[in-house]
């Protein structure tokens, strides 16, 4: 039998080329011609981008601090954008839950996310949510760095930073300490607290931020570490340790910072808020998105109204808030494994 002698679809006749080659060659090039009239139209719209309103997901409930910077941004950029733009709660799994839902949409511009770190840094390493922070989510802009308080209930009898892990050294397994969710900033940097000071405490997750300082200034829990405590604080009904933060806190300029007090230098990354939207969003959108961000933080109420939440505004570009995602992720990473909590 002569080499190539059968004959089928895909197969090779003798002497000549591969049978179903023009026809597969004409097909390609039906489904190129294809896709580009598809992509035509979506380019068009991008560069129309917005000419409807805009899905703003804050992934913790109303009165977090996660929507509360959903309202300013979202206040600022309805009129540079010339539509609405509408905040949706989509709270649950420490923040996973509503980025999942804007990881899951559609690349257009129209259904965003107001991450905060942990959503993206800290919550993947946990537990399967269903996205992956660094492949299924692009970045747009950040609302900048936040700073936390570290605040108790009046009725533990400790004034200092120091002398709340001395106060937990002695009761082992007394201490408990509040966070927004499984996942969340806040419950971080309380193991880390923990691991550093070498004492044992009890994590109390709750849906959000708001209740979780409730739960604080009922005396439920003992201990909280997150910039909602500020307002509880001012009021009495909170006592006030330590500030984490890139430096000391404008609005307690005499209260320390906990690295100026020799703890936290070296934990992993840093509390932020920054705005994502699906992988494969448009440049020209993701451009328009981040300029129109960076402008907002420019406005003095703005900017006044971020810093009262406990952010340090910055303009920063997608590349560079890029980057902070992936190192936070990894060094995140690492401390959950060691701190066997992933």
């Amino acid at each position: 039998m002569r080499p190539y002698a059968r004959t089928g679809r895909g197969c090779r006749t003798s002497g000549g080329r591969p049978r179903g080659v023009g026809r597969g060659r004409a097909m390609i090039a039906r489904r190129l011609l294809l896709g580009a009239g598809l992509a035509a139209p979506f380019v068009a719209r991008a560069q129309g981008f917005p000419d409807r309103p805009i899905r703003y997901v804050s992934p913790f409930p109303p009165g977090a601090t996660n929507d509360n910077v959903s309202r300013v941004m979202t206040r600022a950029l309805g009129p540079r954008l010339g539509v609405p733009v509408v905040v949706e709660n989509k709270a649950g799994a420490g923040g996973a839950v509503g980025a999942r839902l804007v990881a899951e949409a559609k690349p257009d511009g129209y259904t965003l996310l107001n991450a905060s770190a942990g959503n993206l840094t800290i919550a993947p390493h946990l537990s399967a949510v269903g996205y992956d922070p660094l492949r299924d989510l692009v970045p747009i802009a950040s609302a900048g760095e936040a700073y936390s308080l570290v605040a108790v209930h009046p009725s533990v009898p400790v004034q200092t930073l120091p002398e709340l892990i001395a106060f937990a050294r002695r009761q082992p397994g007394f201490l408990n300490y509040s966070s927004a969710g499984i996942g969340s900033a806040g419950h971080l940097r309380g193991a880390l607290l923990a691991d550093e000071g070498r004492f044992e405490a009890v994590h109390v997750p709750f849906p959000g931020s708001a209740p979780a300082a409730n739960s604080v200034v009922a005396g439920d829990c003992h201990l909280i570490i997150d910039p909602i405590a500020a307002p509880h604080v001012q009021s009495g009904r909170l006592r006030a340790l330590a500030t984490l933060g890139p430096d000391r806190w404008g609005a307690f300029p005499d209260l320390p910072t906990a690295a100026e007090l020799g703890i936290g230098r070296t934990w992993p990354g840093s509390g932020w808020f920054g705005l994502f939207a699906p992988a494969g969003t448009p440049e020209p959108v993701v451009t328009r998105l981040n300029r129109d961000f960076n402008d907002s933080l420019e406005e003095a109420e703005v900017a006044a109204a971020l810093r009262r939440f406990g952010l340090k505004p910055e303009p920063i570009s997608p590349a560079e808030l890029g980057q902070r995602v992936a190192a936070d992720h990894a060094a995140i990473g690492a401390s959950l494994r060691r701190l066997r909590i992933a």
